[in-house]
């Protein structure tokens, strides 16, 4: 793994759009890591500083990527976005480690008690893989807040279930994207077979059939497990994208982290649309030769929700429990970033009065395909 302590550069929340530049640090991680540069001293002290509130004994946020690291455009860049507006807000420091590749879940625990061990507060896990480690550090640092991302397993007194509505952001994909084919023929593309990309695709599917129930999706997932790279392989994006695209679909969603870039890219080569997920994908600089043809994307706040649960230590008053986030609070809903999407009223009002509905509770969107 790779340990950062306040990594230089710019990242793109959701829907809260933030874009923070901090000095370039590095630690000499644990066995299972690599080393990365020496720390600057203006960074250096910052990590000392502690927070912003006199009460706050820690040295700041620790965050543990998930699968796909930083740079994939989407869930672990929404995560980066809203540590680093954090620390910037609250003046407090902050490492943020990337996964290895290969590793085991004993890994994954050695990760998340060694930024507890060294004092950060928050520990968050991006993602529900580090369910397991999360259980097992909050019982031997009872002192520390944890927070995990899309998973609600883990009961602790000192831990936040930070999870997501997906299915509502999903459903309003559906709909634009129903509303955007000109061929009547959609496709989905998840990472993982997983009930949590289950609820991505059960969202999608009754967004679109509620416009048009005629309209043919084509449903591919990528792998089965994790760990065979199915939110980690552009190539396999790529590849599942090409083959909806013969198959006759002009509009593809996915759900699929880093894989997702392929995706995006093969369907900006061929010239139909793509439908981005987590972050606003538009916006993103590495996908920026292909942003004409990403028609929106299904934004899921991780950003905001890491920003919440280290906001709430800091001011002495830790989020615990599960914290659940939908349309309704802003924390999931669709990016309208691209100009020809925004031209396309039709679409525009058939997604505003979609998310009306789901909101005044008109509608119920399942979680199950």
């Amino acid at each position: 793994m790779r340990l950062r302590r306040g990594s230089r550069g710019t990242r793109g929340s959701k829907l809260s759009q933030v874009a923070v530049v901090v000095a370039s640090v590095a630690l000499a991680a644990s066995a299972c890591g690599k080393t990365s540069s020496e720390a600057s001293q203006e960074d250096d002290k910052d990590d000392k500083s502690g927070g912003s509130s006199s009460e706050y004994k820690g040295k700041g946020v620790g965050l543990a990527y998930d699968i796909g690291g930083q740079g994939d455009q989407s869930f672990n860049d929404a995560a980066y976005a809203g540590y680093e507006k954090a620390r910037k807000d609250f003046k407090i420091g902050g490492v943020d480690m990337e996964p290895g590749d290969g590793e085991s879940s004993a890994d994954k625990v050695q990760r998340i008690e060694q930024l507890a061990k060294q004092g950060y507060d928050p520990v968050i896990g991006v993602g529900y893989i580090y369910a397991p480690a999360i259980k097992e550090a909050a019982a031997k640092f009872p002192k520390t807040t944890f927070g995990i991302i899309d998973d609600n397993t883990v009961k602790a007194d000192n831990v936040a279930d930070l999870v997501f509505h997906e299915e509502q952001g999903s459903y309003l994909a559906g709909v634009a994207a129903a509303k955007a084919t000109k061929a009547d023929h959609v496709g989905f593309i998840g990472g993982v077979d997983i009930n949590l990309i289950h609820k991505f695709e059960a969202g999608f599917v009754q967004g679109v059939k509620s416009v048009d129930p005629k309209i043919k999706i084509e449903k591919r997932y990528l792998t089965e497990k994790p760990e065979d790279g199915g939110f980690s392989s552009p190539d396999k994006g790529q590849n599942a994208a090409s083959g909806q695209i013969e198959s006759g679909a002009d509009v593809i969603y996915h759900a699929a982290g880093l894989s997702g870039q392929g995706v995006i890219q093969e369907a900006g080569s061929q010239k139909v649309w793509a439908i981005g997920v987590d972050s606003d994908q538009y916006k993103q600089k590495a996908l920026a030769k292909y942003k004409d043809y990403i028609l929106g994307s299904a934004l899921k706040d991780v950003g905001g929700a890491v920003y919440d649960l280290t906001k709430s230590v800091v001011e002495g008053k830790p989020i615990t429990g599960e914290q659940r986030y939908d349309l309704k609070s802003g924390r999931v809903g669709f990016a309208d970033s691209n100009p020809k999407y925004t031209a396309m009223k039709d679409v525009v009002a058939a997604v505003e009065k979609a998310e009306k509905d789901i909101v005044d509770g008109k509608v119920t969107v399942e979680t199950v395909p």
